[in-house]
């Protein structure tokens, strides 16, 4: 019994020194309604431009949106798991260019703006993005 406390306090003891998650940039978004309209916007600027609206012709845009508004708010802090594939998996066979890339991210950008999204926050965001490039590109 006595070994059974002790594991017990430990647990507890570990547990509380977890540190917090930083959910920050998930509420300067305005959480999951924010995130929500971000990705909604995006996803309509991208559908009228004619530089990768071809790469989203046979996506399941409902799920896209579901599977997006997830990995943002995951990726921001918030309370979210993204459950979906992995980047390099999504994006394997589709040979997405730097420059197919780069338009994404003007669309996103054009987004939050739209949203209000301060520059400082929008620059936060895609701070938080541009490592997971590599993953996208090339695949």
């Amino acid at each position: 019994m006595r070994a059974f406390l002790i594991a017990a306090m430990l647990m507890l003891a570990a547990c509380a020194q977890q540190p917090p998650r930083d959910d920050a940039l998930y509420r300067d978004l305005g959480g999951r309604e924010g995130i929500a309209q971000i990705v909604e916007g995006m996803l309509l600027n991208v559908a009228g431009d004619r530089r990768i609206s071809a790469h989203f012709q046979k996506v399941d845009i409902v799920r896209l949106r579901v599977m997006l508004i997830d990995y943002f708010s995951q990726e921001t802090g918030g309370p979210q798991d993204y459950t979906g594939d992995t980047l390099e998996e999504s994006h394997k066979g589709m040979d997405l260019s730097p420059t197919d890339f780069n338009a994404l991210v003007e669309n996103l950008q054009a987004a939050m703006s739209v949203q209000g999204v301060p520059v400082r926050t929008q620059n936060q965001l895609l701070a938080r993005l541009a490592p997971k490039r590599h993953e996208v590109i090339d695949k």
